[in-house]
């Protein structure tokens, strides 16, 4: 049997979705999961939207434009100026999901063998997106105890060296929800110029910003346009994940003429789902104003509960619909996996995404988890009654072991 690549031998698993065959298992045994491991919105995709889609007059499903429908890309331009960015349509490359775009710009921008900074915990695909490109990623330690704000200049000036090519952000973060202040997205500014590197920031939660906090794109700030690299999605935006449909947006023509050849290589993003999200720039903002709302008191609930269970620690997100908490326990995965093998309360578990698999530093994020407040409210609770309850009775079982959680 001829062997598999090292490049998939070394791909690394999604720590999101790696123990979905427990869950699965865990439900044909007739036990109720709530499901915090993933950001599947359950808010209902805008119904326009999805009108689009039905009432489509086509003799031909055809292929578009490699770079997308211009149509969209036009529309796109306005949405932008809403944050104060101005663009062109051609600096923007409609990718499907945010997923190729991201794949698009670290082959266009990296070759193997280079360096990529990345602030962890971080989305855990950037790890596969690197390993997929022969890209190491170089991981700058954020910390807990500052809810997981932009590490001090100076930690990453320690960690460039002639093979880093770019730092990449996510703001607001997954898996963290921290939101990036503009003062330190001007800090980054200063280390990209200064060294002349690519700042790749996904900004596919921009929408979703709480406590009166308002958002700074990368591409409102003067002085790095050639620099620049924004990947974006109507995913988590219009609750539509399975339309998969994302984008590349850089004033860098470098980089988008040579965007353009992969994307040209994939032949086109899909059809449908380009119908759809050329509706969704007719939403009215008044979508935003009710789903915000409704995360927002679901983020509030779910802080609440775990800031009163003893021996948890979860700093308050200001963005994103993502908390990232540590947990009296001795091991993420192996406390996540028995949640869904061998815990019930009332019938029910939950499923969470362990911690460490959103870290490249060996060792870290053991104790922590990812929550996904995408339940609604009720579930929410139910979902924080079985942690709460489950964590008792996994430090109970441990001291049955004679084990130490510590």
């Amino acid at each position: 049997m001829p062997d598999i690549s090292k490049r998939g031998a070394n791909m690394p698993q999604s720590p999101i979705r790696k123990l979905v065959p427990f869950a699965e298992a865990a439900k044909k045994k007739g036990k109720t999961i709530y499901h915090l491991n993933i950001g599947q919105p359950d808010i209902p995709t805008p119904p326009s939207a999805l009108e689009a889609v039905k009432n489509a007059d086509l003799k031909v499903l055809a292929y578009s434009h490699s770079a997308g429908f211009e149509s969209y890309r036009r529309k796109l331009v306005d949405y932008y100026k809403k944050y104060e960015v101005e663009i062109d349509y051609s600096n923007i490359l409609i990718s499907t999901g945010a997923s190729e775009a991201i794949l698009f710009g670290m082959n266009a921008c990296l070759d193997p063998g280079d360096e990529i900074i990345v602030p962890e915990p971080f989305y855990a695909n950037y790890n596969g997106f690197s390993q997929a490109g022969g890209v190491k990623v170089v991981p700058v330690t954020a910390s807990i105890d500052t809810g997981f704000a932009l590490p001090p200049i100076a930690d990453f000036e320690k960690l460039i060296t002639e093979k880093t090519k770019a730092i990449l952000i996510c703001n607001p973060s997954n898996p963290t929800g921290y939101l990036y202040s503009k003062e330190e997205l001007l800090v980054l500014r200063d280390i990209v110029t200064k060294h002349d590197l690519y700042l790749f920031v996904d900004e596919v939660y921009r929408e979703f910003l709480y406590d009166g906090k308002t958002y700074t794109s990368v591409l409102s700030l003067d002085g790095m346009d050639d620099n620049v690299v924004v990947f974006d999605s109507i995913s988590k935006r219009y609750s539509a994940c399975g339309a998969r449909i994302g984008c590349v947006v850089s004033r860098n023509k470098a980089v988008m003429d040579t965007v353009l050849k992969f994307a040209q290589a994939r032949l086109s993003p899909p059809t449908f789902a380009q119908i759809l999200a050329e509706a969704t720039t007719e939403v009215e903002q008044d979508y935003f104003k009710t789903v915000i709302e409704e995360y927002d008191q679901r983020r509030q609930l779910l802080v609440e509960r775990l800031q009163k269970m003893d021996g948890v620690t979860c700093p308050r997100p200001g963005g994103a619909f993502y908390a990232f908490a540590e947990l009296p326990i001795d091991d993420s995965e192996r406390f996540s996996r028995w949640l869904l093998e061998e815990f019930d309360y009332n019938g029910a578990s939950v499923m969470v995404a362990p911690g460490s698999g959103f870290y490249a530093t060996k060792g870290l994020g053991k104790k922590e988890v990812r929550i996904a407040y995408v339940l609604n409210k009720d579930d929410l609770n139910k979902a924080m009654d079985c942690l709460e309850n489950a964590l008792k009775v996994y430090a109970e079982t441990a001291m049955v072991k004679n084990e130490v959680i510590v």
